[in-house]
């Protein structure tokens, strides 16, 4: 098999991890483009888009999870690379400017010292051999050592550990092989050589200068929105983690255990706005998610979702609120947020002039005043609910839609 064949297979095989992101990293790079076969788009902290060739080492894998189109079980072609071939592809693509970065996974073809040992292989031939200046992004395995996992984070801007499922009990189901706390050890190790590595000078070693993701799998099993959100709350807090990413089951493999149907694309947006939520603006998950109602609403964003129950919070005053009630108000993003509070300093805030802070006036003004002015159209909760019950700006929902893997494509989610 020519290493062409082998790309178009183990690209394919990566396509469905989304937790990839190029965000956090302080190596130079040049610029990208996009190319056919393992090019996949991400996002930087600043909302700049860039292409990171998405493959995998190996599609061989030990493991037999149900939801995973490598799975031991899959009747599908094998192959893997060599690290002199995914070195060789990886330059040549970015010499061309086809990519600005690698997404490096593999199936568990071995045991997770070895297989770890390949990507860190392919990692420190690109740079140190190669001198290459781009993104790296590896999979930390689970099972691996510590020494293996402390060479990956030596070479990498980026490490991931997944989840796959929001609890232990759906993980025993449906990938029985897999170890839950395995898993979030891996994660809490992780989370201690980059807070180490943080404290120290500036002339020691760096280790994943972009911090650490994981994805958890929607749909796929039976927990409701506000389990997941706890549990990605929980490692925002606690492990520190820099995304969350939220992937739709996609039905690849024929089992009893999984459910069938399309993929839930609008459960997926609206987690991605929750999570935009907890992590800038400051709700909580009871608030988004609450014990009664643990999951979100699929007709309305988290937000005005919020807001409608919670009547008693508006209108929001912008001549005097605070930036923590402005940015309850629905339409209004961290960026609108900052332009009022610029405008209203030198005196010039009027209804007039909200419409050109880049705002979502149109769903703002429901939840507003300045000055007791108010623009919105008075009306009963439930009609205003049916009024908002539409997609969020700037993008359509259909069964067809998938949430972008960084919520900036949506101006900020100013929902």
């Amino acid at each position: 098999m020519d290493v062409s064949q082998k790309l178009a297979i183990l690209a394919a095989g990566a396509r469905y991890d989304a937790s990839c992101a190029s965000s956090g990293s302080s190596r130079s790079s040049g610029s990208g483009a996009c190319t056919p076969s393992g090019i996949c788009h991400s996002w930087t902290g600043d909302g700049r888009c860039v292409s990171l060739l998405k493959v995998l080492y190996s599609n061989q894998c030990r493991l037999d999870c149900t939801y995973c189109p490598n799975r031991a079980g899959a009747d599908i072609p094998r192959t893997s690379f060599t690290p002199e071939e995914l070195v060789r592809i990886t330059k040549e693509f970015y010499r061309r400017n086809y990519v600005e970065g690698l997404f490096l996974s593999s199936g568990i073809f071995a045991d997770p010292d070895i297989v770890l040992g390949r990507l860190v292989e392919v990692a420190r031939r690109l740079r140190r051999d190669e001198g290459f200046g781009g993104y790296i992004h590896l999979k930390a395995i689970p099972g691996a050592g510590d020494r293996a996992l402390r060479e990956a984070g030596r070479w990498a801007d980026r490490l991931s550990a997944n989840l796959e499922l929001p609890t232990s009990d759906s993980l025993s189901a449906l990938a029985p092989q897999k170890d839950g706390a395995e898993i979030l050890g891996v994660m809490r190790f992780l989370a201690g050589e980059i807070r180490e590595a943080g404290s120290l000078r500036r002339n020691r070693p760096v280790f994943a200068p972009a911090g650490q993701s994981t994805q958890i799998i929607v749909g796929a099993s039976p927990e409701p929105d506000r389990t997941v959100l706890r549990l990605a709350s929980g490692l925002y807090g606690k492990l520190g983690l820099r995304r969350v990413y939220y992937s739709a089951f996609v039905p690849v493999n024929r089992d009893p255990r999984l459910p069938s149907g399309t993929p839930p694309l609008l459960r997926e947006l609206r987690l991605y706005q929750a999570d935009w939520l907890l992590r800038f603006y400051g709700y909580s998950v009871d608030e988004i998610a609450g014990e009664s109602e643990p999951d979100l609403d699929p007709s309305l964003d988290p937000k005005t979702s919020w807001a409608l129950r919670h009547p008693e919070a508006f209108p929001v005053d912008l001549a005097r609120a605070d930036r923590e009630a402005i940015l309850r108000v629905p339409g209004i993003g961290i960026t609108g947020a900052a332009r009022i509070l610029e405008t209203r300093k030198a005196g010039g805030l009027s209804l007039d002039v909200l419409p050109r802070l880049g705002i979502v006036w149109k769903r703002a003004r429901h939840f507003a005043t300045v000055r007791g002015a108010h623009a919105g159209i008075r009306e009963e909760p439930e009609r205003l609910r049916a009024l908002l019950a539409s997609p969020p700006p700037g993008r359509p929902e259909s069964a067809g839609t998938r949430a972008p893997a960084d919520p900036r494509l949506q101006r900020e989610f100013q929902f």
